[in-house]
């Protein structure tokens, strides 16, 4: 008994890896997942490594759980991974008020981003 197994989305030379709730818009997230995007998981762990934006490090997270996903998941060679999807997606907004001149209220948005990584094995060309 139980539930019955779902069918897999992704083909089998794809796996990927999904963060919820960053703290950072997805404008400034989006910069990130531009930087990764199409590139050799080596290359784009390197960039990552380097960056001097705050939430680096957390995409670099991200995208290493989308290779350990493939290695260990769907046995995919880590060698022959390159990163096919980066996208971005609002999440969660809190809203705060701050209290400003002459009665008035200042209102400061506080957003959340989601980030998905797919990362494929493509075959070297002899």
């Amino acid at each position: 008994m139980g539930k019955a197994k779902r069918e897999r989305v992704l083909p089998e030379n794809e796996a990927k890896a999904v963060t919820r709730l960053l703290r950072v818009s997805p404008q400034k997230l989006n910069l990130l997942a531009q930087l990764i995007r199409g590139k050799k998981v080596d290359k784009a762990l390197a960039e990552l490594t380097f960056s001097r934006k705050r939430i680096a490090a957390e995409v670099k997270k991200t995208l290493q759980s989308a290779i350990a996903n493939a290695e260990n998941n769907h046995d995919l060679d880590v060698d022959a991974l390159v990163v096919t999807q980066a996208y971005v997606g609002k999440n969660l907004v809190m809203k705060r008020w701050k209290p400003r001149a002459r009665g008035r209220v200042g209102r400061i948005i506080k957003p959340f981003s989601q980030l998905t990584v797919v990362v494929r094995q493509v075959e070297e060309a002899a």
